[in-house]
C-alpha cells in the first residue's frame, strides 16, 4: 500500500549536534535523492545496492549550490521503516544546515510530513500493527529504564502476540459453534455450549490479567502525580531535593520560602514519579503566600500519591493533625523528617491519625532513610503488580477500553451458553469479542481515530 506522494521531515531534534538527519519516504524517494545528492566528482549517485551508504554533498536541486557535506543512506522498500523506498541524508547537526537540507528535498518534489506520518505509513503498509505504532511514541517519551523496556517489548510485538493468540482461540471456538449451527448432526448444542464455557473462562482469565496490568502500564507511561505536602518548614523542599539527588527547590529556615508549585520527574526503581513541591499549608495573612497555599490544597486533592511530611524534631502541632485528617483515605506515605535531630515523638503515637498507612523516618538533609521511602513508594503504587519477566503492559486508555469491551462480549456469550440460548446468539457475541480484540491491533479502525493517534507523534517519526 505504498502512498502516491513522497514525504520528508527532519528526524533528529533541532539544535546543535554532530549529526542531523533528514528522512524521505515514498515512491519518489529515489527521484529526490537524484535531485539533491551529488558525489564528490559531481556525478549523481547510483542507488543500485540495498542499504548503501554513500559519501557526497547535498545540493540545491535548482541552483546546484552545495548545502553541506553529507552521507546518504538508501533503503528501498519493503525493507525499510515505512516499507516504502526511504532515503536518509545525514548532514552536520547545525539548525540551519538541517533546515536547508530539508528545504532542498521539498523543492525536489517531496512534501513536509505530518506528525507521525512515517509511523502511520509503517502501519498502513502492514509492517507494524496499531499497538506497536502507539508503543513507538511511548518508547520516545519513556522516562525510566522500566518504561523504556516495556515500550520496547510492545514495539517488538509482545502485546500483539498475546492479542493474536486470544483471537486465534476465539475464532476456533466460533468455528466450532458455526459448524454445530450448520451441521447439527455433527455435534449437539449442549456440547458446543460446554466448550464455550470452558474456553471462555480461560480467555476471561487472560483478559483479566491484561486489564489488571493496564494501571501499571499507565504508570510507566505517564508517571505518578506525587504531591509533597505539609505545614511550613518541615522539610518538603529538602525532601524533593533529596529524592532528585540535586538542588531543585530553594531551601531556607524561613517558613513560607516556597510560595509556588515546583514540579520535577524522578526515577524511583524504574517508576517515573512526578514530584510536586508545594507551599506549606497554614493560615496566613500574606496575600502571595495564601495563593500558594490554595494551590497546595488543589495539588493535594488531585494527587495520586501524597508524601505527608512531618517535622520529627518538633512536637506535633494542630496544623499537622489537621493535615493528617484532611489526607486520610488518600494514597499516602507519612514521612517523618529530620531524623538526624533528636526525636520529639514516637512513631507509634501517630497511629490514631495514620491508621495502616506506611510511616517512614528520614533525614532529607543527610539523605538517610531514602531507600526505605522509595521502597514504600514502589509498593504503594504497584502493589506487587510489576512482573519483571513480562513487561508487555497495556499502556493507554484506548487499548484498556477495548479489552474491557471484549471481556463483556465474551461474558455475554458465556451467559447465553449457560441459559441454553440458541447458538446463533452465542456466535454473534463471540464475533463481537473477536472484533474488539482486533481493534487493539488496528483492524477495522476508522481514519479519524488513526489521525488522532498519529497526530500526537513528533514530526519526523
Amino acid at each position: 500500500m505504498v502512498q502516491e506522494d513522497t514525504i520528508a521531515a527532519i528526524a533528529t531534534a533541532l539544535g546543535e549536534s554532530s549529526v542531523g538527519i533528514v528522512r524521505v519516504s515514498g515512491a519518489g524517494a529515489r527521484n529526490v535523492a537524484d535531485a539533491v545528492f551529488r558525489l564528490p566528482s559531481g556525478r549523481r549517485a547510483e542507488l543500485a545496492s540495498d542499504r548503501m551508504l554513500t559519501y557526497g554533498y547535498v545540493v540545491d536541486p535548482i541552483q546546484e549550490d552545495v548545502v553541506d557535506e553529507a552521507i546518504m543512506l538508501w533503503m528501498p522498500g519493503p525493507r525499510s521503516y515505512t516499507a516504502e523506498d526511504v532515503v536518509e541524508l545525514q548532514v552536520h547537526g547545525g539548525i540551519r544546515v538541517v533546515q536547508l537540507a530539508l528545504e532542498a528535498c521539498l523543492r525536489a518534489g517531496a512534501r513536509l510530513a505530518e506528525p507521525g506520518e512515517f509511523t502511520k505509513r509503517a502501519f498502513l503498509n502492514g509492517r507494524i500493527d496499531l499497538s506497536q505504532a502507539e508503543a513507538v511514541m511511548d518508547l520516545i517519551r519513556a522516562k525510566t529504564d522500566l518504561a523504556s523496556k516495556s515500550a520496547l517489548r510492545q514495539v517488538q510485538g509482545k502485546l500483539s502476540e498475546r492479542i493474536r493468540s486470544m483471537r486465534k482461540t476465539l475464532i476456533s471456538l466460533q468455528a466450532h459453534v458455526e459448524v454445530t449451527i450448520d451441521y447439527p448432526e455433527h455435534d449437539v448444542e449442549s456440547v458446543a455450549c460446554a466448550e464455550v464455557l470452558k474456553t471462555g473462562e480461560s480467555l476471561v482469565r487472560d483478559l483479566d490479567a491484561l486489564i489488571a496490568q493496564a494501571r501499571t502500564g499507565q504508570i510507566l507511561r505517564e508517571g505518578v502525580m506525587t504531591t509533597i505536602a505539609g505545614r511550613p518548614n518541615v522539610g518538603k523542599s529538602s525532601l524533593m531535593n533529596a529524592l532528585l539527588r540535586r538542588d531543585r527547590a530553594i531551601v531556607t529556615d524561613i517558613p513560607g520560602t516556597t510560595r509556588d508549585v515546583l514540579e520535577e520527574y524522578v526515577n524511583v526503581r524504574g517508576i517515573p514519579f512526578r514530584l510536586v513541591d508545594t507551599a506549606g499549608i497554614r493560615e496566613t495573612a500574606d496575600v502571595v503566600e495564601r495563593i500558594g497555599v490554595e494551590k497546595s490544597r488543589e495539588m493535594v486533592q488531585s494527587a495520586e500519591l501524597i508524601l505527608m511530611v512531618l517535622n520529627g524534631a518538633e512536637a506535633l502541632r494542630d496544623e499537622d493533625i489537621s493535615l493528617l485528617q484532611e489526607t486520610s483515605g488518600s494514597p499516602r506515605i507519612v514521612v517523618v523528617n529530620k531524623a538526624d535531630l533528636p526525636a520529639a515523638f514516637e512513631l507509634a503515637s501517630l497511629k490514631q491519625w495514620v491508621g495502616d498507612d506506611p510511616v517512614v523516618r528520614v533525614s532529607a538533609r543527610e539523605a538517610e532513610g531514602l531507600a526505605m521511602l522509595e521502597e514504600c513508594m514502589e509498593k504503594l503504587v504497584l502493589g506487587g503488580a510489576a512482573e519483571p519477566g513480562d513487561l508487555s503492559y497495556v499502556t493507554n486508555a484506548r487499548q484498556s477500553q477495548l479489552l474491557q469491551s471484549a471481556k463483556q462480549e465474551l461474558l455475554l456469550a458465556m451467559d447465553a451458553a449457560r441459559m441454553g440460548a440458541t447458538l446463533d446468539i452465542i456466535a454473534v457475541q463471540l464475533q463481537a469479542a473477536y472484533a474488539e480484540l482486533g481493534r487493539v491491533i488496528g483492524e477495522e479502525v476508522g481514519e479519524d481515530l488513526l489521525d488522532e493517534i498519529f497526530s500526537r507523534f513528533c514530526l519526523g517519526k
